[in-house]
């Protein structure tokens, strides 16, 4: 499955809007690392993604929940920034990092043996400087 990374302001649940803006949390080893998030759960949410956004603030990013683990892969079709794609297991462990992926391409990107259920992107960057790797938990706060 080959799904286009690029959002859209995506709507969040009523549940998760009464608790708090949702997140996710890396624990690196830098430390726990927040990324406030735009949920995509639905094709069209998960199909836009973050295409034509300008830009992408540290410490936000997009968080696309796939209802099985699958071998996702991503391009960056119509999307004009860098970003970090961060593929997660079903088991809430980083399985794959994509680093700096390069803007208006339709190259796949995603890990080549591995399914994941889970991807977070951020800016461009933000995995290494946050000690972002293979095999850190995540957790996920207020996502349902």
């Amino acid at each position: 499955m080959v799904v286009s990374i690029a959002a859209s302001a995506c709507s969040h649940s009523t549940e998760a809007r009464k608790h708090g803006e949702p997140e996710v949390v890396l624990l690196s080893r830098a430390g726990d690392q927040h990324v406030k998030v735009e949920i995509a759960r639905s094709d069209p949410e998960r199909e836009r993604g973050l295409m034509y956004r300008q830009k992408l603030e540290a410490g936000r990013g997009m968080i696309f929940l796939f209802e099985r683990p699958q071998r996702l892969k991503f391009w960056m079709m119509n999307t004009y920034i860098p970003l970090d794609m961060i593929f997660i297991g079903a088991d809430k462990h980083v399985v794959y990092v994509e680093e700096n992926a390069e803007p208006l391409t339709v190259v796949t990107r995603g890990p080549a043996n591995e399914d994941s259920q889970f991807v977070l992107e951020v800016p461009g960057g933000w995995a290494r400087a946050h000690g972002v790797e293979r095999g850190i938990t995540v957790r996920f706060v207020d996502i349902d």
